[in-house]
């Protein structure tokens, strides 16, 4: 029988039950029911994934925040701030080091590769000594052994690990293998003493371009892990082809490789020839990232070539990488057209999926015969209405190279700017949300269920915008926003008001921590309607003298936060976005309002793992932002906001966005960020974040300050924008009023210095 795997499950539970247990946990510190929770929802998923077909299950994926971090616990790399804590409360301290508190700076998150799920960086330094400090793992593959599964324990390898994280001294992190690599042998030991006999060491890693010290780092890393005693290791690759790598992962002394043939199906030739004797293959070629069912015509050639090459006993099948990037049933969705639920495979379904690819394989007519249906049915995709519009293809196609521009240079743009729209020096500001109260949650729920009307529902909203214009007042900011209490999720409020989107009621997928988010799917071509946000930003700019900022949510952010239709190329789609996106531009111009935010969060994120197809991305990525704020009169102010960028590899491309200002966030790695651009001297404005939204810590006046004068020394003060990391929607009020006005105590206090000196 050809033997199905999975790499990793998703979190949270058919009803985000995790999420509600942490943010109870949050509030109440009742830590006896999250860890219930926890074992429930493991066993849960575990149940499901080997209902689903699975031979084997994974451990040790689950988290109660993110893997990184537990990684990084695990092996005691814990900065010395959180000792303390961690020894008289676990939870508390592994809580701090995710979201700080107690007075305690969260660890820096930045995005998992080219993932929407965010991680915890670890923080190391020279001399850092490990040693194994838990037993996650194998807790819980004991777990699961008591409910009579085959379980295989997860770990992020060695190298991975040490490639992502930082270090607070500048040294080298890969310094430390050696240090580290006694702690994963003692951890390998303990599983092979309990019986274990396969263990999964994830290297990601490996699908990036990689110079010689990494390279000898993994040699060295897992010559050292063969030698003591050991389950049977499956080296884990995703996200990519091997390519020039294919060597070195095949030479290593590993027992399973597992490739990524979702992303790269054209590398299986290469590794069925490098691959080792007796090693097993594990092949993803169901995707583990998308929701699409897969398309049988292209994958059982694929299988039938591994098979007839390695024989059933060598042959895995698996998702692409883990299923944290989906959600986790699609048989829950029964809002969708029945046409469309035929096309999706979410976590389960996925499952299924390969299962039935398995029983095909050995020969199981009702698989084939099934696989042929699907075939079918895919096949169809393109004759459904809405799927190709004409219309949308014309309109693009006549697009000529002059709707990327702007109608004059930044520093002419400028000078127009601050003689229509006088500011003062460094302007206060927010990035959009602010808090969804309950409230307002409520009210929300209720329209939706029919129980309270739209004018009743509309009241609700004007209120809330009155309230937060009043509030951004009394704090004395300079440029207001209206809070967007009408919006359910930045991607999802514009998907569900543009032609092509489709949207589930329980497709959440972890961002990070508690943190879910619904992905819009886009299946057909892409228009706009009507405008989306004219109504409620000229209402909110009725309201003020102050200058009230449109936001929207930029083309490759609206692409990278949805599940994209795998029938059309990404760039493609991201072109239809922008047109539409555009017209709601030019709307909110004609409406008069002079400042309009396209925020691009996502746009590093999109950023290829390889070096030889990043300028192609960018260059498309960057063309479409333009196209959406092309064609705006130089007074007409164009802000963009990017989280959780690092920008040294695209400030080239972050500065042909030919944006006015820009907003980043940097506070949880005091200002490093900036260190991009005091090598590439950007001109327009630039709002480092001094308020790290992600934690309910509230900074002081003084903290900001600090921060404020570390960005002087790489901005020009007429460069420097000041504002929170992100928008504000997951704070509460007791949290954001006093940190803007700290904010703007802070930039008030800064803006004095700089006077006094002039």
């Amino acid at each position: 029988m050809t033997r199905t795997t999975c790499l990793g499950f998703p979190r949270m539970g058919r009803r985000r039950e995790l999420k509600r247990a942490l943010e109870t946990y949050w509030r109440d510190g009742n830590a006896t029911a999250l860890l219930d929770t926890a074992r429930d929802l493991r066993a849960r998923h575990w149940n499901l994934a080997r209902d689903a077909g699975a031979d084997s299950v994974p451990v040790n994926d689950f988290s109660l925040y993110d893997h990184v971090l537990d990684t990084a616990v695990l092996f005691d790399a814990v900065p010395e701030r959180y000792r303390a804590l961690l020894a008289a409360d676990p939870l508390a301290g592994y809580f701090a080091m995710a979201r700080g508190g107690d007075g305690l700076h969260a660890l820096e998150m930045t995005k998992w590769f080219d993932t929407n799920y965010h991680y915890l960086v670890p923080e190391l330094h020279a001399g850092q000594r490990f040693r194994l400090a838990g037993d996650k793992p194998l807790a819980e593959c004991r777990e699961a052994q008591a409910l009579g599964l085959d379980a295989r324990p997860v770990l992020l390898g060695p190298v991975s690990f040490l490639k992502l994280a930082k270090t607070t001294d500048g040294s080298d992190p890969l310094a430390l293998l050696d240090a580290l690599l006694p702690a994963y042998i003692a951890l390998l030991e303990k599983l092979h003493e309990a019986g274990v006999a396969w263990v999964q060491l994830d290297e990601p890693c490996l699908t990036l371009d990689l110079d010689a010290p990494t390279r000898h780092a993994y040699a060295t890393a897992y010559a050292a892990l063969a030698l003591g005693a050991s389950p049977k290791r499956l080296l884990a690759t995703y996200f990519g082809a091997l390519d020039d790598n294919l060597a070195l992962a095949t030479e290593l002394p590993v027992d399973g490789l597992h490739i990524d043939l979702a992303r790269a199906p054209e590398q299986l030739d290469a590794v069925l020839a490098a691959l080792p004797a007796e090693r097993v293959l594990s092949v993803g070629v169901v995707d583990g990232r998308n929701i699409w069912r897969s398309s049988p015509r292209k994958v059982l050639p694929l299988l039938h070539k591994a098979l007839d090459k390695l024989g059933r006993d060598r042959l895995w099948l698996a998702p692409s990488c883990s299923l944290l990037h989906v959600p986790l049933d699609a048989g829950q969705e029964t809002g969708l057209p029945d046409e469309l639920r035929g096309w999706l495979a979410f976590g389960v379904q996925k499952l299924e999926e390969q299962q039935l690819y398995a029983r095909a394989l050995d020969g199981q007519d009702e698989a084939a015969q099934a696989l042929q249906a699907q075939a079918a049915r895919l096949a169809d995709r393109a004759s459904t209405a809405g799927v190709q519009r004409n219309d949308v293809r014309a309109r693009l196609h006549g697009l000529s190279a002059q709707a990327a521009q702007r109608r004059s240079a930044y520093l002419h743009r400028r000078a127009v700017q601050a003689e229509v729209r006088p500011l003062p020096l460094l302007p206060t500001t927010t990035i959009g949300s602010f808090p969804q109260t309950e409230t307002l949650r409520r009210a929300r729920a209720d329209h939706r269920a029919g129980r309270l009307d739209d004018k009743a529902y509309e009241q609700v909203l004007a209120d809330e915008i009155r309230q937060v214009l009043q509030q951004q007042e009394a704090a004395g900011l300079d440029v207001l926003v209206h809070g967007e209490p009408e919006r359910n999720d930045m991607v999802e409020y514009f998907g569900e008001q543009l032609d092509g989107f489709a949207f589930t009621r329980h497709g959440w997928v972890q961002s990070y921590g508690s943190r879910c988010v619904k992905p819009p799917i886009i299946w057909g071509d892409v228009a706009r309607p009507a405008p989306m946000t004219v109504r409620w930003s000229s209402y909110a700019q009725s309201l003020t003298e102050k200058p009230v900022k449109g936001m929207l949510t930029g083309p490759v952010t609206v692409l990278q936060w949805s599940f994209v239709r795998d029938d059309l190329p990404r760039e493609t789609v991201c072109r239809q976005l922008a047109l539409a996106l555009r017209d709601e531009v030019h709307d909110l111009e004609a409406a008069g309002i002079g400042i309009i935010q396209i925020d691009e969060p996502a746009l590093r994120e999109g950023l290829p793992l390889r070096h030889a197809e990043q300028a192609h991305y960018l260059d498309w990525a960057v063309t479409c932002f333009r196209i959406t704020a092309g064609g705006v009169a130089d007074a007409t102010q164009i802000h963009t906001h990017m989280c959780y960028s690092e920008f040294n590899a695209i400030i080239d491309a972050v500065a042909a966005l030919d944006a006015d200002v820009i907003s980043i966030e940097s506070s949880r790695s005091r200002m490093e960020l900036l260190d991009a651009f005091e090598r590439y001297r950007y001109p327009g404005g630039i709002g480092p974040g001094v308020y790290d939204i992600h934690s309910p810590r509230v900074p002081g006046r003084e903290e900001m300050a600090d921060l404020l004068r570390l960005a002087l020394r790489v901005l020009d003060p007429a460069q420097l924008w000041v504002n929170p990391d992100c928008g504000l929607k997951t704070r509460g009020w007791a949290e954001v009023t006093p940190a803007l006005n700290a904010m703007v105590a802070a930039a008030r206090e800064v803006r004095s210095e700089l006077e006094v000196a002039a």
